[in-house]
């Protein structure tokens, strides 16, 4: 059974690998990388995960939970059905904002973290739906919920930046500003 220090110190770890992915991505450092970048033993990474790959996936996997858990407090603060459609957009737009260019492409190249960031956006494009709807119901509402998941799967699969140069934050942004503008449907 594993002790509550134990799970301190990965977790702590864990928060040490997001910061060191987000700024400088995670493909070209090994696991001997790793260590010497955060002082620390590969037997200590490796309580993380049991491969350089898994490391990876839960590091990945914990930025989500992590982002998700930031943007659902965000919303958690707005009442307003529309005002939390822009708080929701805006929150996502701040936790993408830390990640550097080198971390959505090596997100992009590697196989099961780029699984891990189509399901988490996929989810977020069925919030928005959601709030979308709450702030207007009705059929322009759906209309609009639904544009927005078009988008954000744009953003994700590199569409809107390859379209437009907008960064998957900036894209998230300017969707906000898109749905709820004065006269717009959300």
């Amino acid at each position: 059974m594993e002790t509550q220090a134990r799970a301190r110190r990965r977790e702590e770890l864990t928060g040490r690998l997001i910061d060191l992915f987000l700024t400088r991505g995670f493909a070209d450092f090994g696991v001997a990388d790793l260590a010497r970048l955060l002082r620390c033993s590969k037997t200590t990474l490796y309580a993380v995960a049991e491969s350089k790959e898994q490391i990876i996936t839960a590091v990945v996997r914990a930025f989500f939970r992590r982002a998700t858990e930031r943007v659902e407090a965000r919303l958690a603060k707005e009442s307003d059905p529309r005002a939390r459609v822009e708080a929701y957009l805006r929150a996502i737009s701040t936790e993408l904002s830390a990640a550097s260019p080198a971390f959505f492409a090596d997100l992009t190249a590697f196989a099961p973290a780029h699984e891990i960031y189509r399901r988490n956006t996929a989810i977020a494009a069925e919030r928005v739906r959601g709030l979308v709807l709450a702030a207007v119901p009705g059929r322009d509402a759906a209309f609009a919920g639904a544009v927005a998941g078009l988008v954000m799967e744009a953003v994700h699969r590199g569409d809107i930046k390859a379209a437009t140069g907008l960064d998957d934050s900036a894209a998230y942004a300017a969707l906000a500003t898109l749905l709820v503008g004065p006269n717009n449907p959300a």
